[in-house]
């Protein structure tokens, strides 16, 4: 299975899942433009993947101040589309409630992302899915550019929260 743009952008708007279920971020905190495939088997856990991808636009809001006359997408934007991708597994997989970020192990960067990257692709790996007493997804998830992991993070965490 794999989600579209418009998928996507519906998925911001907050309807996609059912109303106050996961929601991604709208516009500029949007780090994610298409997922080509997931799926609850297989990835490196036997428990589901996740493959995405992000078109890199050079007018993006960071290059312009992330640093200025040297800009670079800011790695902690990548981590925010991995959990971005947790939430979207977490949606997908019918649990419901508000996607909250909840931590994560370790973060590694490799590499750095320009703005003539032309475009990044992600991959999650699910590692668990608990349903109570709150859905809580626990992954590991890279960012690639041109076939080179340029940022790794494990155990990321995203619950999801009933208000």
């Amino acid at each position: 299975m794999q989600f579209s743009n418009e998928q996507i952008l519906a998925m911001s708007d907050g309807a996609f899942f059912g109303q106050g279920n996961a929601q991604l971020p709208s516009s500029l905190m949007l780090m994610v433009d298409k997922v080509s495939h997931i799926s609850s088997s297989g990835g490196r856990f036997g428990k589901g993947r996740l493959d995405a991808e992000l078109k890199i636009n050079p007018d993006h809001w960071f290059f312009g101040c992330h640093f200025k006359g040297d800009p670079v997408m800011p790695g902690c934007l990548g981590v925010d589309a991995l959990w971005q991708l947790l939430g979207i597994f977490l949606g997908w997989s019918g649990l419901p409630g508000k996607g909250r970020a909840l931590g994560v192990g370790k973060v590694k960067f490799t590499g750095q992302i320009y703005p003539d990257a032309g475009e990044i692709q992600y991959q999650l790996h699910i590692k668990r899915v608990f349903t109570k007493p709150m859905p809580l997804g626990i992954a590991d998830g890279v960012v690639i550019h041109d076939g080179n992991i340029i940022y790794q993070a494990t155990d990321l965490k995203v619950g999801l929260i009933n208000e």
